[in-house]
């Protein structure tokens, strides 16, 4: 079999990236194994060290990865407007819908597609202090918080109550704890 284009070589890269960042959010870095990531992301084993040093380079980068869908729409402020422009009431009903979504069964659902600050929380707790995925982790969660802040406050409780309503309410899916703990969460952050 010949060799892979440059532009192939960039694509299967991307792939594999975007693969591991679902799929870390999802079963988390120490459950994927690499055979497994690369079966999921239609190429072999082999070439897995192609394209990174490690898993843990992979990670760093998979980490990056899923906080750079954040922040496209999906959180009060995204679409590039601020509150002089849009007025502070308009801010505010951006907060509460995005409220609303995060603290919805479907992004309780969603684990691969979801929010990474709840989704990669016990991994980056258990991982090295010093890791590149660690500081990417840390640089994410302190964006969300200032997207969250007010004039008011920091943003650190709101993003603690939601990131924390969440993962607890994926802990006991299925059970009617579940959706009441998304809808307290809810309720507080959006008082």
């Amino acid at each position: 079999m010949g060799r892979v284009s440059k532009e192939q070589a960039q694509e299967n890269r991307r792939r594999i990236v975007d693969t591991a960042s679902r799929l870390f959010r999802e079963q988390g870095t120490a459950g994927v194994s690499v055979a497994d990531l690369m079966k999921a992301a239609g190429l072999t084993h082999g070439g897995f060290y192609k394209h990174f040093d490690s898993k843990e380079a992979l990670v760093d980068e998979a980490t990056a990865r899923a906080f750079d869908g954040v922040g496209t729409g999906d959180r009060p402020g995204d679409d590039g407007d601020t509150d002089a422009d849009t007025g502070e009431g308009a801010a505010k009903d951006a907060r509460r819908a995005f409220v609303e979504n995060y603290l919805s069964p479907e992004h309780r659902d969603d684990m691969a597609g979801g929010c990474p600050t709840a989704g990669l929380a016990t991994d980056m707790a258990r991982g090295a202090t010093g890791s590149a995925a660690r500081h990417t982790y840390a640089e994410g969660v302190r964006e969300f918080a200032r997207r969250m802040a007010d004039d008011d406050d920091d943003g650190l409780v709101r993003l603690s109550t939601m990131v924390g309503a969440l993962i607890l309410a994926r802990a006991v899916n299925g059970d009617p704890l579940s959706d009441a703990l998304l809808a307290a969460a809810r309720a507080e952050v959006s008082a």
